[in-house]
């Protein structure tokens, strides 16, 4: 599977799974810390998708905002560069590991987030969580079902911080997301260097961003 088609699942499934277990609160099972993190930031994001603004261009930029910024809110980008580098992530410096985390989120954002004016009735089930032994590390899995009957399984794997937990990978029909961004990025870094990684990056974010008319 393609990495965009990865990540329009991804933006399917953490939109549309989450607001099917949102909206069934007499599931069996109680939510767990992981789940309700989720559900916490699903919530705010329907609440402005479902806002009337949001159908017409001409209001739906702040709109757009406030789901981008929650989308920031539950996935941890500085964990999710860190993983998708590699153990390169240690040769950037600090201040060159904040570039990249936020040029990296913004080519994210940009490439994939209006994909959610696309979604076209996907259903998804809520299937259950794998968590470690420690506790540290959780994955939450769904399935998500397609207009064409396909079944895709698509799951969060998330980490607690700050009190909360974070989004660091998305693994769709087992193939992560961070693995798929790493060749990409280690075939830069095999003849560049990690401000010439940082540049593209932001170049790129950069020409997604005109291209969508933002």
């Amino acid at each position: 599977m393609s990495t965009h088609a990865i990540m329009r699942h991804i933006v399917f499934g953490f939109l549309f799974v989450l607001m099917a277990v949102a909206v069934q609160p007499s599931q069996a099972r109680a939510s767990s810390p992981a789940q309700t993190a989720l559900e916490t930031s699903i919530t705010r994001i329907l609440g402005s998708i479902k806002n009337p603004d949001y159908v017409n261009p001409a209001t739906r930029k702040p709109l757009r905002q406030q789901i981008e910024d929650e989308v920031l809110h539950i996935f941890d980008f500085k964990e999710f560069s860190s993983r998708t580098v590699g153990p390169r992530w240690s040769t950037f410096t600090p201040a060159q590991q904040q570039q990249f985390s936020d040029a990296f989120a913004e080519l994210l954002l940009n490439t994939y987030l209006s994909k959610i004016d696309g979604y076209n009735g996907e259903q998804v089930v809520y299937t259950g969580e794998v968590t470690s032994p420690k506790g540290d590390r959780t994955e939450v899995r769904t399935v998500i079902t397609m207009k064409d009957s396909k079944k895709v399984p698509v799951a969060y794997r998330m980490l607690p911080k700050d009190g909360t937990w974070f989004v660091y990978d998305v693994l769709i029909e087992n193939i992560s997301l961070v693995k798929n961004y790493r060749t990409q990025f280690q075939d830069i870094l095999n003849s560049g260097s990690p401000d010439q990684l940082i540049a593209k990056v932001k170049a790129k974010a950069q020409e997604v961003r005109q291209g969508n008319g933002q």
